[in-house]
């Protein structure tokens, strides 16, 4: 029977890097029961009977946040052999209040103290054994990012397991609070283990309302709840805290020894006066944002990519397939079904995999290193003021990658109205998919000008910054933003094999949506353009009679609708719709679409066609509208399972769609009137637009009063 070790830790202590290196290739990612809460699990290197399972990072086993049930609820009922936990060295005393939590739960622990290097570099001082005999628990440096111990530590993990010893806490709190302990785990009776029992008391005299659901008959502790609440004159969860802090500062005064040069500015620091600096904070955000997507999308990124385009599904991969199938005598429509249709369609989208892969090492590095973290920081000064904590931009950065996982990463927050309103506003940041329609409209219509990528960011980041404001301001989403608390790891190189992965994981994604969606989209999309009516009879269009196909009937049945937009042919429209699938099928539709025309008429390439056919306000409409408007079927999903209510999704879908509309109109429009000097009924419409949307921006706070900057800063361990 296999062991399992569940490794858990706090956010940023390096518990990922550990589980990735002791696992290896050997994972496998899915759903925690009845939960979309990403459960992953992998068997140890050399040990395949010994599986770890890495639990969500959390701070404690307080059911604040759905990571914290799952993982409370998960120690409580499947009841792994050991315990692997995590901690990070340099936020010792922070760190220590999840451990002594999970001592309480009867289970063998492992102490695994992170970043031992920069403890030492600190010139601070961890005492591993006092550690130990304090807590009652085996203790092991390690550092997870260089590799130093894992191995000893997941040894250490697995010959506890096979003792299979249950343990009991030896931490105690003051008397008075033992004995109403006490009285509690006698009143539990048998229905909880004997080693669970404090775990459970403690929860019960907390006033836990979670806890109650894990037992069969829940006992009447009012009476020690009165007389504790009354005897230390504060409610029963603060005493407690207080508590195991209580407990906690006596071990760090034992076992840990601070630099006397502790006014010592450690670099961390260092670089935190700049880039958390007030001023300089956002200047240099966006700084190394434009410089990602510069060289994601206009450089680096684009060279490959019009390599892969131009050559590889250009002039090696159709031209090969052709001969391929003109030597075996293949049906006309079954090669313009691959050649026009999978090849054109497919290879449009694969074309821009190198720009997002250089895009995704970028983000990966960013993470890695501890700088987004800062970004969280910075953004929760912006957010709060307009309704929104720095919580809500976990979410969206987790969103550059896929909406899906952004969407749920709203669960981290506690207030109900903040959670629905990042729901909302989370896919509005560009994520990969829609990189290849950036990539796209830069190339084709820009030039590749530097600016049209990281415009496209911020387009994401202002549409979450004015519907925060806007819709603050309404009954739905009244009242004060949650407070943001979170530690700021100290910064470090990632390692190379942790940034290759973080890349390869979200790539390899996108190219398998790209061998699945995609490739039956275009085969839709093919078979829909390449067939219709011709003088009353259905049969195969010739190339030149693109314009009699289903999908141009279709398109120009709703064509008109985007007509204000700047792009209201029926091409731009049916590749707007089929985006509701898969973002990246804009890309694919277009390019079967266009690809008809191999060389427009001046001889420009295929791209070229689209430029004529848009313009360059009209493409940057376009643009601005397939990021804002609602995301793909699977992220819809997504926000339909997080809002678990129709009414809200609907409203959800409906405030993307209109807002991506507005937005689109404006642009254009006004676009017009400066660069062209048209002027119209749609133009005045634009202005109206504009100046109500202004009005809803700066309209008193009638349902919240209260809404002013009551900042909470991010809590920082020294």
């Amino acid at each position: 029977m296999a062991l399992t070790i569940a490794l858990a830790g706090n956010p940023n202590s390096g518990k990922t890097t550990l589980f990735n290196a002791l696992t290896g290739s050997n994972q496998f990612v899915g759903n925690w029961p009845g939960v979309t809460v990403e459960k992953k699990e992998g068997k140890l290197k050399g040990r395949k009977d010994v599986v770890i399972a890495d639990l969500p990072g959390i701070y404690s086993l307080s059911p604040y946040t759905l990571e914290e049930v799952v993982a409370r609820n998960y120690l409580i009922h499947e009841k792994p052999d050991v315990i692997l936990n995590i901690v990070d060295g340099t936020n010792l005393e922070r760190n220590l209040y999840l451990s002594t939590q999970l001592m309480e739960l009867g289970i063998p622990v492992v102490m695994a103290v992170n970043m031992m290097d920069l403890v030492r570099k600190n010139g601070d001082q961890i005492y591993l054994e006092k550690l130990s005999q304090k807590l009652g628990c085996q203790v092991v440096e390690i550092s997870a990012l260089k590799g130093d111990n894992i191995q000893k530590a997941a040894d250490m993990a697995v010959k506890l397991a096979q003792e299979k010893q249950r343990t009991m806490p030896v931490h105690t709190f003051e008397e008075s609070v033992e004995k109403i302990l006490a009285s509690i785990e006698e009143k539990l009776g048998d229905q909880v283990l004997q080693e669970q029992k404090r775990f459970f008391a403690i929860k019960l005299l907390e006033k836990d309302s979670k806890i109650t659901d894990q037992l069969l008959s829940v006992p009447d502790v009012s009476s020690e709840i009165e007389r504790i609440e009354k005897t230390m004159e504060d409610d029963t969860e603060s005493i407690i805290t207080n508590e195991r802090y209580g407990y906690i500062s006596s071990i760090i005064g034992d076992c840990y020894k601070k630099s006397q040069t502790g006014q010592k500015l450690t670099v961390s620091d260092k670089i935190d006066k700049w880039v958390t600096n007030r001023i300089l904070a956002l200047p240099i955000f966006a700084a190394v944002m434009w410089l990602v997507y510069y060289v994601s999308v206009t450089t680096v990124g684009t060279f490959v990519t019009d390599w892969t385009n131009d050559v590889l599904f250009g002039e090696i991969i159709p031209p090969a397939i052709e001969r391929v199938l003109t030597a075996i005598h293949c049906a006309d429509w079954l090669q313009g079904l691959i050649l026009d249709g999978i090849v054109a369609g497919v290879g449009a989208v694969l074309g821009f995999v190198p720009q997002m892969l250089v895009l995704f090492l970028f983000l990966a590095f960013l993470e890695d290193c501890g700088y987004m973290a800062r970004v969280a920081f910075i953004m929760d000064r912006i957010f709060r003021k307009f309704g929104l904590s720095g919580k809500s931009f976990i979410p969206m950065l987790i969103g550059t990658g896929c909406g899906v996982p952004g969407v749920m990463a709203s669960r981290t927050i506690e207030n109900d109205r903040d959670r629905k309103m990042t729901i909302m506003t989370t896919t509005f940041i560009p994520c990969g998919a829609k990189l290849p329609i950036i990539a796209l409209i830069a190339g084709a219509v820009f030039g590749g000008a530097a600016w049209v990528a990281p415009s496209a960011y911020f387009v994401g980041i202002g549409a979450i910054i004015c519907s925060g404001i806007i819709l603050k301001k309404t009954k739905l989403f009244s009242g004060d933003p949650a407070p943001f608390v979170m530690e700021l790891p100290a910064y470090h190189l990632p390692t190379v094999g942790s940034v290759i992965r973080s890349m390869w994981e979200r790539g390899w994604s996108f190219i398998k949506k790209a061998g699945t969606i995609i490739l039956l989209s275009t085969i839709l999309v093919w078979f829909t353009s390449y067939f219709g009516w011709v003088d009353g009879q259905f049969r195969m269009l010739e190339t030149m009679e693109l314009d009699h196909s289903i999908l141009a009937a279709i398109g120009n049945g709703f064509a008109w609708i985007f007509t204000p937009l700047g792009w209201g042919d029926w091409r731009s429209t049916v590749a707007a719709v089929t985006g509701l699938i898969a973002k990246e099928n804009v890309v694919g539709t277009l390019g079967i679409l266009y690809g008809f025309e191999e060389v427009a008429e001046d001889g420009a390439e295929i791209w070229g066609s689209l430029a004529a056919s848009m313009g360059m306000i009209g493409a940057y409409s376009f643009l601005v509208f397939n990021l804002l408007c609602a995301p793909c079927f699977a992220a819809m999903g997504a926000i339909k399972r997080e809002m678990n209510n129709t009414k809200w999704f609907l409203f959800a879908i409906g405030y993307q769609c209109l807002l991506a509309y507005v937005v689109s109109l404006c642009i254009y429009q006004i676009g017009s009137l400066i660069l062209y000097g048209k002027f119209g009924v749609l133009t005045a419409t634009a202005f109206a637009l504009v100046i109500g949307f202004v009005y809803l921006l700066f309209r008193p706070y009638k349902e919240s009063s209260t809404l002013e900057v009551n900042v909470k800063n991010v809590a920082r361990a020294k």
